[in-house]
């Protein structure tokens, strides 16, 4: 298997990659993108959850100003 950037062959399957100065994984990158997506899927319902709420506030204090 060639790596990308200098061409020479690495001994084991797994390609090690750099990003600044530390080496990661291709499956340490996987793990970090999962842990990402979880994250967004976390903060988007709440934000699905706020707006709902926020609703409720409005049609509240409307019906109450309005009695």
């Amino acid at each position: 298997m060639l790596d990308d950037d200098d061409g020479a062959a690495t001994p084991h399957a797994k390609s090690l990659r750099t990003m600044g100065t530390t080496p990661i994984t291709l499956e340490e990158v996987r793990a970090l993108e999962g842990k990402e997506e979880q994250e967004e899927s976390i903060l988007a319902l709440l934000g699905i959850i706020c707006t709902f709420l926020n609703l409720f506030v409005i049609i509240f204090v409307y019906i109450y100003t309005t009695l």
